[in-house]
């Protein structure tokens, strides 16, 4: 299949270079670069957030429970807020 991709002018002389020196094609490079990047992300562990919840043993307080303005306010204290 043919597709048109656009390459900064410094990476497409480099890349025509080293297709030269190893007697292959820009489109076999191309290739293989792409090949090695899809391979790699396959096989890269999904990122999996660790489980950091807290369980305390007393819960909330009895004067915080159902109480979102005096949770606030106890955030806030002493900070000008």
């Amino acid at each position: 299949m043919k597709t048109t991709i656009d390459i900064t002018d410094g990476l497409l002389a480099e890349a025509k270079r080293t297709a030269a020196s190893e007697h292959t094609t820009i489109r076999a490079l191309v290739e293989e670069g792409l090949q090695r990047v899809l391979t790699e992300r396959r096989e890269r562990a999904p990122f999996k957030l660790r489980d950091a919840s807290y369980r305390g043993e007393e819960g909330i307080r009895p004067e915080f429970e159902g109480n979102w303005e005096a949770i606030r306010d106890a955030i806030y204290e002493g900070r000008g807020a």
